[in-house]
């Protein structure tokens, strides 16, 4: 919920579409199908460049060819991740039903916004390899832009004809999450939708490389157990393609239209706890929960499911579980709490936006999906393993926490009424 600077009335953001592109399925209903199956598409990292790279197990987006999907003009000028994000975009607007003959008039009344954690790397490491090997005569004029973290942002507002509010959210994986709270402002001074999300694609060599940098990368070889949150058998986290990329209205305005709200977007907080301080990020993540429910007016109580980060480190694990304690009461030892990122991987800023879908989806179904790979919990949550669970589900709490130190927490509700 949002309030608009001129009037001060609330101004509800309401959900209408979802485009999700990920490594258990493209669109959102094959995305679902998968997710709440507890299927896990886990397996050993086969992208050119890589297999002799410590990292041996990834979520991979591999049914999409993206020039079914996006113009060859597009893909000439953009990285995988672009590609993602435009595919997502384009299943997002197709959902909601919003087309060019709902904006031509007004091309200012929509707006994108996306979060990125590192850009393109496998369109940079391929122009620098020309430029090193070859000469500069061999780099191609998109060089300059199709690596920018800003990229996606910028070629689904042009490839769309959205003039109103663009903007990219670097802040960390959290910036998924963030992202919303961006397009939520820009709702409520009065553009009229906000295309939202992010996708990732972190499995070229070079990007490969630096992520193994960080010591909560898994190395595991196993896909069965490289990947397992909230257990004594925790070894770090499993990166992933993909993402996902909704639209968002003004809810008044959606229902003009004739568009059908899927979920609303009721409250966002952010905090910052440092690189790696896992058991600092315990207080971080609380305050960004109790701040999201405070924006959302939302009692703990009425938090039906929590879609966890669930980093998969002993440290990290313990302390969202304390925080999630910590924020809720004694109720954050009864919700279910559910991290399907767990049979996909972990796509950076683009993780959290899947988890946005995967709570709208199973608010829509009143499913809890569960966490693959994972069993035996070891901490004082209720973790759905197995099997889904099937309840009411009205409000839901999206996590998510950076590897340098952002946290954020989104409340969901959905669009049955109270």
């Amino acid at each position: 919920m949002t309030r608009s600077r001129t009037t001060g009335r609330a101004q509800p953001t309401v959900i209408t579409g979802l485009g999700v592109i990920a490594p258990n399925g493209i669109g959102a209903d094959v995305f679902w199908k998968s997710t709440h199956e507890g299927i896990s598409v886990l397996d050993r990292v086969t992208r050119e460049g890589c297999a002799h790279l410590p990292l041996r197990v990834g979520g991979e987006v591999r049914d999409l060819d993206p020039g079914t999907m996006v113009e060859e003009r597009f893909l000439v000028q953009t990285d995988r991740f672009t590609h993602f994000a435009m595919a997502a975009a384009d299943l997002a607007l197709a959902d909601a039903r919003l087309g060019r003959a709902d904006y031509e008039d007004s091309p200012f009344d929509v707006g994108v916004v996306t979060a990125a954690g590192s850009g393109g790397g496998e369109f940079g490491q391929r122009e620098l390899q020309a430029l090193w090997g070859k000469s500069s005569r061999f780099v191609g004029p998109y060089q300059s832009i199709a690596w920018f973290y800003a990229a996606s942002t910028g070629q689904i507002s042009i490839r769309g004809g959205f003039k109103g509010p663009c903007s990219v959210v670097c802040s960390d994986e959290a910036g998924g999450l963030d992202a919303f709270a961006h397009a939520s402002r820009a709702i409520a001074r009065g553009t009229g939708a906000v295309v939202v999300g992010s996708a990732e694609a972190p499995l070229a060599p070079y990007s490969v490389v630096c992520q193994l940098g960080y010591e909560d990368l898994s190395t595991s070889d196993d896909p069965a157990r490289a990947y397992r949150p909230f257990t004594a058998e925790a070894c770090g986290f499993v990166p992933a393609e993909g993402g996902a990329m909704l639209v968002v209205e003004e809810e008044a305005a959606a229902l003009r239209r004739g568009a059908r709200p899927r979920g609303r977007i009721a409250g966002h907080a952010a905090t910052f706890t440092g690189p790696s301080r896992w058991a600092e990020s315990r207080e971080g993540l609380a305050r960004a929960i109790r701040g999201a429910l405070a924006e959302a007016d939302c009692a703990p109580e009425e938090i039906d499911v929590v879609f966890a980060d669930a980093l998969g480190v002993p440290e990290a694990d313990r302390a969202e579980a304390l925080a999630i304690s910590d924020a809720l009461g004694p109720h954050g030892r009864r919700v279910p709490v559910t991290a399907p990122k767990t049979g996909i991987g972990r796509a950076y800023c683009g993780g959290p936006v899947l988890d946005v879908a995967a709570a709208v989806l199973a608010m829509e179904h009143g499913i809890v999906p569960p966490t693959p790979n994972v069993f035996d919990v070891c901490h004082d949550i209720d973790v759905v393993t197995g099997n889904a669970r099937r309840v009411p589900l009205r409000t839901a709490l999206v996590l998510s926490r950076g590897l340098m130190g952002s946290n954020a927490a989104l409340v969901v509700r959905g669009t049955a009424p109270d």
